[in-house]
């Protein structure tokens, strides 16, 4: 099969960064390429942010912060610039969702419906301007005769996204950030800096103040000088479990405030009432969404061990029909993986699981593609909870399928994880489904589905997938801080 070429897109400002409410020229002339998954071409190049450069965009949210008029706005008033945040996020799904599709390799048909995803969480986030008690009058009884409990801005916060879905995640937390009253440097990935910037060219067309957004794309080398700089009050981060020990053990020295959406090795139970061949199907789908390249990844498939094997061929029955190839052409069902890095540690677990079970499908490479990071969608079979394709976070289409004897010790498999992110109860029995998902440990239990979480509820995870949650009310505390005042007499707007 030949790679057909993506459809064109402009960055207007690629060479420069967006810092204090400008395009500014970077410190050097370093550039990061930005490599077409599907064609192994360079699709276009970013500046590449030094430390001088993060410490200027650090200052910059500073200043807006300590100085400018977005802290001491009403929540309304903010609200009103993320509504127009939304309108252009919305008026442009061709454009950001050719971009994904070019940096990470997802097919063009799912990536623009992210577009109004990620838009209505700033339409969302502007709705809580007025439904949020951010000051709450409270009766004191000891000292004052007025308490007021007051929420208010964190301050300068530092948000940093990875390459899986970068619009999406961002809206998680810059949404919730700007309706608060913080400040932001947006530090993008180098493999997937272009929505990134066209949420600063955003900020610029709407007259959002200066320095409240600053956008940059830099390695973990200078990322890391945004964590440790004392002017960032809290860092949002979404990534890997070693990258979020990393940036809790660095804050930690500091007290600094944070957020981690880390990984997941999430499971589905398939309770024994359930229809094998639908539970196959809304797996393999969900696999191959993002070619594998999610954290809240239904990938280890617990089943009872007499329906082991059918549940084996049902999966592999439906993985043989996806069709792999480019993410622009609609017949294609999955992309590419986003890197030659990234396949080549699928790869390396492929290989894993070929020496602890057995391979049912795939495990390897597409032999009609000679170009593009493309894998086949895998299964492998009679897999142990204990083997390392069991326990270790692979990020690519490739499930292991667990049995086990009762729904007893279905749950025990699920919980046996450092992580607990995501997880799903395949059966028509709403009591047995209420029952175990409250014994899973999981921020996210779905029912008979995939589900990544419900941006209006909240999203995160138990154990190593994180600290704090994203989306809802939830969503929104981390990026406040609470105040108690204990007044003599009521200030005017309260009497």
């Amino acid at each position: 099969m030949s790679v057909t070429a993506a459809p064109t897109f402009d960055l207007r400002h690629s060479d420069r960064l967006f810092i204090g409410g400008e395009w500014v020229s970077p410190s050097t002339t370093s550039t990061f390429d930005v490599i077409n998954p599907a064609t192994e071409q360079v699709q276009f190049r970013v500046a590449a942010a030094q430390a001088d450069d993060m410490s200027r965009a650090i200052a910059a949210a500073r200043e807006a912060f300590d100085r400018g008029p977005w802290p001491r706005m009403s929540p309304a008033e903010r609200a009103s610039y993320m509504r127009a945040f939304g309108e252009a996020i919305r008026a442009q799904p061709e454009r950001l969702g050719a971009i994904q599709s070019s940096e990470m390799g997802v097919l063009y048909s799912l990536a623009k419906p992210t577009v109004n995803w990620s838009a209505a969480r700033f339409d969302y986030y502007a709705g809580l301007a007025d439904e949020f008690n951010f000051i709450e009058r409270h009766t004191p009884v000891d000292g004052g005769n007025v308490g007021l409990l007051v929420r208010e801005p964190v301050g300068v916060v530092g948000t940093i996204i990875p390459w899986n879905g970068p619009l999406s995640i961002t809206s998680f937390k810059i949404a919730p950030a700007l309706l608060a009253g913080c400040t932001i440097v947006l530090k993008a990935a180098p493999e997937a800096p272009g929505e990134a910037y066209v949420l600063a060219e955003i900020a610029e067309s709407i007259g959002l103040p200066p320095g409240v957004l600053n956008v940059l794309a830099a390695d973990r080398e200078v990322s890391e000088l945004l964590v440790r700089d004392p002017r960032v009050d809290k860092i949002a981060f979404t990534g890997s479990t070693v990258a979020g020990r990393r940036i809790a053990s660095i804050l930690g020295e500091r007290i600094g405030r944070y957020t981690l959406e880390l990984g997941g090795k999430s499971a589905a139970i398939i309770l024994d009432d359930y229809d094998l061949g639908q539970a196959a199907s809304t797996l393999a789908t969900a696999a191959t969404r993002l070619t594998g390249q999610a954290c809240s990844c239904l990938t280890r498939i617990v089943v009872s061990r007499s329906r082991h094997d059918e549940l084996v061929d049902a999966l592999s029955a439906e993985f043989s029909k996806v069709r792999v190839g480019n993410p622009f052409d609609s017949n294609s069902d999955m992309g590419p993986l986003v890197s030659r890095q990234q396949r080549e540690r699928v790869e390396h677990y492929m290989a894993i699981g070929k020496q602890e079970a057995t391979l049912a499908c795939g495990g390897g490479r597409p032999a009609d593609l000679d170009r593009g990071w493309y894998v086949q969608p895998t299964v492998y079979a009679n897999v142990d909870n204990s083997h390392q394709i069991a326990q270790e976070e692979i990020f690519g289409p490739v499930l292991s399928v667990i049995p086990v004897d009762d729904d007893s010790q279905a749950v025990d498999v699920a919980n046996d994880s450092i992580y607990g992110l995501n997880a799903s109860v395949f059966s028509d029995d709403i009591e047995r489904v209420y029952d175990i998902g409250r014994r899973l440990q999981s921020g996210t239990v779905g029912h008979n589905m995939f589900s990544g979480g419900d941006f209006t509820i909240g999203f995160g995870g138990f154990k190593q997938s994180g600290v704090g949650r994203e989306g809802g009310v939830e969503g929104l505390l981390p990026y406040l801080e609470t105040k108690t005042l204990l007044l003599n007499d009521a200030p005017s707007k309260f009497r």
